[in-house]
């Protein structure tokens, strides 16, 4: 997943259904002699609004806790959508305009307090390792790096078999992979993590070898293919939101048709367009453990 120089600004055309962070605060700086105590925070996406019917699917939403000995306060740090996961994974056809419009950023969002009905209820709210004021204040330098330059939301991994030694094509870039990039880099710091399972979301599909096809202005600019570009378009089109039951199966049943009966998938993927020649089983969602990193032994942990 590329890394660019600095964050654009967002498109007003660009609408959430729920505001990205409402309650966001800067990162504190914590005294050097604090102990902290970083928790892993998991429940179902869109807990909020259909409880845990999205846990049953193993479709879970992380983030990390964090709360200091020294002034008692909890903070809870996530990275996730600024526009909801649907202008994530496809983009919209707007009229007048050539090329499909994509609101796909994502960033990471901290603030005061842990919820712990939310995370508790339906997922998990667990001690993972306690780290110094040191640590999180070098912690919180990196998300600041970390969020400037890694800017776009991922929603699919793609790999070539369902076989754990399958070759990956494209990796997601989501939630999961942030709390992972950031107990890594606690790791690095000298935390040291208690020997706890821990799984993660994952969809991925299934795809021979990718082919490049280019990217905007190659596609879509005066002189792009045309022929492509349609076939792009037209590809997007059916997935776009719904106003009725009807339009939604018929529009289904295109898709079917598309990925599952002519094997296309067109991925954009660091401002790219790839062709994805699909295979079965086409589609999966897996619930798989990574192991928590394990810190270094030179490192003093607290």
């Amino acid at each position: 997943h590329r890394r660019f120089d600095y964050r654009p600004k967002t498109d007003p055309y660009c609408q959430a259904r729920y505001t990205f962070c409402p309650t966001g605060s800067a990162i504190p700086v914590m005294k050097e002699e604090d102990v902290i105590e970083v928790y892993r925070l998991q429940a179902p996406v869109w807990e909020f609004k259909y409880g845990d019917l999205l846990g049953h699917l193993k479709i879970m939403h992380d983030a990390v806790g964090f709360k200091s000995s020294l002034t008692g306060k909890n903070y809870t740090m996530e990275w996730y959508e600024l526009f909801q996961l649907g202008n994530c994974t496809f983009p919209h056809l707007r009229p007048g305009m050539d090329a499909p419009f994509w609101c796909n950023q994502g960033a990471a969002c901290f603030y005061e307090g842990i919820d712990d009905a939310h995370w508790k209820e339906n997922g998990t709210l667990v001690l993972v390792t306690t780290i110094s004021g040191t640590m999180f204040n070098e912690m919180a330098k990196w998300v600041k790096y970390d969020n400037e330059t890694g800017i776009y939301y991922e929603t699919w991994t793609v790999q070539a078999s369902p076989d754990k030694q399958s070759v990956v094509w494209f990796d997601s870039y989501e939630c999961s992979k942030f709390i992972l990039r950031t107990y890594q880099k606690l790791a690095d710091l000298g935390a040291v993590f208690k020997k706890i399972k821990t799984n993660y979301t994952s969809i991925i599909l299934f795809s021979g070898e990718p082919v490049y096809l280019g990217n905007e202005t190659s596609i879509f600019g005066p002189q792009g293919n045309k022929t492509l570009a349609a076939a792009i378009r037209d590809f997007y089109y059916p997935f776009k939101p719904h106003r009725t039951v009807r339009e939604f199966f018929v529009d289904l049943i295109k898709i079917i048709d598309r990925v599952i009966l002519n094997h296309q998938f067109y991925l954009f993927y660091n401002l790219e367009y790839w062709f994805l020649p699909m295979k079965f089983p086409y589609l999966k969602i897996i619930y798989e453990e990574v192991p928590l990193p394990i810190g270094s032994k030179t490192s003093s942990g607290v």
